[in-house]
């Protein structure tokens, strides 16, 4: 059995159709009940973590974001925010150094945990990116309060797909971050692809041979946000995830799907993954995850079409086998039905800014 639990969580950090306050507010006690310790919100449609970062949420929205972090925190979870200054290292003069640490004051108010500074999803091809983000994780770290900081990288996996998709990675870019950033400074890593099905302890040590430390893994399954993934539900539970993972890492966050409610059947398994180790049976838990969350009868059909969703994906459903499956699922008065009823329907669109899956 593993020694000791990971720091696990949940990130909100995909592109396309975000959650609502409310399914943000139900998550608390899912993560507190199935043995998660954190919750960060970084939602790619928030324009004002994003770019529009230098302007502030309404009052109605920061307030909102604030009870939002009270509740989390009053169940002994922790609260972060991952923040994304687009392109900021592009020009890091003295007026945008004034205007991040500004908004790291904003959120040092509302009293977040974690600070994530996110540099994915961007150009990264010039000579002087990995000293420009340590100069800016550094400024961040000496004015942020929080518990925790972690940062993005651009290139945040060996996966070439980053390199066709925002331009090459200059040379030595892993190991100048890993010297030059601030030891308490966390860096997110996704594996050995962007959307990784294993993390191998051969993996795992090569990152931290290129790092010069534990990485923290951005694990992205189920994540579904992408023009392929957008087409498939992800149900299965975790699979080769292994317990020593805990050993290897500083902590292990899921970025879940668009849907909520459907994402909570595959984050059931991760925490049952590093508890069990050895023993773990995926197909096992899988089963025991839709007989927990969902009454009987759906958790019978969710069981029954878990395949078509997960496997065969939308453009293999006809017309036909689709108006089936929705007035199947119409049927039941539950949030994970009806999610399954607005991805049949076309109601999670895909996002063109995601560019990576």
């Amino acid at each position: 059995m593993v020694k000791t639990m990971p720091y696990l969580g949940v990130i909100e950090g995909f592109f396309g159709r975000m959650w609502s306050m409310q399914a943000r507010q139900d998550y608390a006690a899912f993560l507190k009940n199935n043995g998660y310790h954190f919750y960060i919100y970084a939602p790619k449609g928030d324009p004002f973590l994003r770019r529009s970062w230098r302007q502030d949420w309404s009052p109605e929205e920061a307030g909102q974001l604030q009870s939002l972090i009270k509740h989390y925190q009053q169940l002994g979870l922790d609260f972060g925010v991952g923040l994304s200054p687009f392109e900021i290292y592009k020009n890091y003069d003295n007026a945008a150094r004034q205007e991040l640490l500004a908004k790291v004051e904003r959120l040092n108010h509302l009293g977040v945990n974690i600070l994530c500074i996110l540099f994915d999803d961007m150009r990264g091809d010039q000579p002087d990116l990995a000293q420009t983000q340590i100069n800016i994780l550094q400024d961040v770290l000496a004015h942020s309060s929080v518990k925790r900081l972690i940062m993005c990288p651009t290139y945040y996996s060996f996966d070439s797909r980053l390199e066709k998709v925002f331009g090459a990675m200059p040379e030595g870019y892993f190991q100048e971050l890993g010297e030059g950033l601030p030891a308490e400074v966390d860096i997110f890593w996704t594996g050995p692809e962007i959307c990784s099905t294993e993390y191998t302890a051969s993996h795992m040590q090569s990152v931290m041979n290129v790092l010069g430390r534990q990485p923290f893994l951005w694990d992205n399954y189920p994540v579904n946000d992408g023009a392929t993934i957008s087409k498939f539900l992800h149900l299965h539970a975790f699979e080769n995830r292994p317990a020593d993972l805990s050993e290897q890492t500083t902590g292990h966050s899921v970025n879940p799907m668009n849907q909520p409610w459907l994402s909570q059947i595959p984050l059931y398994s991760l925490p049952k993954s590093y508890e069990q180790a050895q023993s773990y049976d995926a197909k096992k838990v899988l089963e025991e995850s839709l007989y927990a969350l969902c009454e009987g009868s759906l958790a019978q059909q969710l069981n029954r079409d878990i395949e078509i969703f997960q496997s065969r994906g939308l453009d293999r459903i006809d017309k036909i086998e689709s108006n089936k499956l929705v007035r199947k699922y119409s049927q039941f008065d539950s949030p994970y039905a009806k999610e399954v009823v607005d991805w049949l329907e076309g109601k999670y669109i895909f996002d063109k800014n995601c560019l990576t899956g």
